[in-house]
């Protein structure tokens, strides 16, 4: 398919415009009533008028060169074929920082390819964590909820195992919420920690199609279990990811380390500001992030509330809650 991009027409103090050569597209890049271009304006702080297929961008060199940048890159996913809602809108806005890649339009970002489709950063965070689970043995994501941490990570874990990368796939997390209370929920044992591993499920079943996981998990290709269920046993050729890591103890965090066996991968997500065991008891968590930092083939992704991709209530949420944090433990 030959592109045809926005030209620029003009540069300098004056207003930068941009053409586009095909007015549908540029239809649904705007948005209905002009919504996507209102959002863009207020979110990249620049001002924004269309004309015909002209959009004209005014305001400071560096926001107009990066809201330039995200206009084209949004307008090459529409001619490519991909859609442009209010998800595509808010990543072009937060990779249109300057500590993201100038150099990787948005159109051009990495993406982790399932076959259910590409699954592309919208965050300077989220591209630095794609990055880092495409090179590294084995990652620690540490940041609040809505950053992708563990969506991402199921995402490689999936395109890994459809391209023969991995013999399967492992996801566990710490059933610490149920303690002593498990014995008293009704069920068998995975009917009690199910609900723990729900995510989990929730994850595989937005990149494969469900009648694959179910016969993925029969075959045992794919296994979602608790963390006590990974002592003993050497995983090899998987890949492994450890979930709300955070209410893993020192010692069970140690314990899942430890199993990573010959060409397998490990991704370790947590929240150290959500951590859900009982007080006084260390985070394993916590723990290993002082005691593996600088290993060679561990590497470290980190993310904050510029990276919350939910609902953007969901990043002013953790913002508040984090500046209010903050402020007690000066006080």
């Amino acid at each position: 398919m030959s592109h045809s991009p926005p030209t620029l027409a003009a540069a300098g103090d004056k207003p930068v415009t941009l053409h586009f050569a095909d007015n549908a597209l540029l239809s649904l890049l705007l948005g209905e009533h002009d919504r996507h271009l209102v959002r863009l304006e207020k979110g990249l702080n620049v001002r924004l008028a269309c004309r015909g297929n002209r959009v004209a961008i005014t305001g400071a060199p560096e926001r107009v060169e990066r809201a330039q940048a995200a206009l084209s890159g949004l307008y090459r996913r529409l001619e490519g074929g991909q859609t442009v809602g209010g998800a595509e809108i808010e990543a072009a806005i937060r990779l249109a920082v300057p500590e993201a890649d100038p150099r990787l339009p948005l159109a051009d970002l990495p993406a982790i390819r399932t076959r259910r489709g590409a699954v592309g950063p919208r965050s300077a965070g989220q591209l630095r964590y794609i990055e880092l689970l495409a090179n590294a043995e084995a990652v620690f994501a540490i940041g609040p909820a809505g950053t992708g941490k563990t969506y991402l990570a199921v995402a490689q874990a999936v395109a890994m195992l459809q391209s023969g990368r991995v013999d399967r796939i492992v996801l566990s997390r710490p059933a610490v919420e149920a303690g002593e209370r498990l014995g008293f929920l009704p069920g068998d044992l995975k009917e009690k920690v199910d609900p723990y591993l729900r995510p989990l499920y929730d994850a595989l079943n937005d990149m494969m199609p469900a009648e694959q996981v179910t016969r993925r998990l029969a075959s045992g290709e794919i296994e979602v279990a608790p963390l006590a269920f990974m002592r003993g046993r050497t995983l090899a050729h998987a890949f492994v990811i450890l979930d709300e890591a955070q209410n893993a103890t020192p010692v069970q965090m140690k314990m899942f380390l430890t199993r990573m066996g010959e060409g397998s991968r490990m991704v370790i997500t947590g929240d150290p500001t959500q951590i859900d065991l009982p007080s006084g008891q260390r985070s394993g968590l916590l723990d290993a992030m002082e005691i593996l930092a600088g290993i060679e083939g561990i590497a470290f992704a980190h993310f904050t509330a510029d990276d919350v991709v939910r609902h953007p209530l969901v990043a002013r949420i953790v913002a508040a809650y984090d500046e209010h944090h903050g402020q007690r433990s000066k006080a």
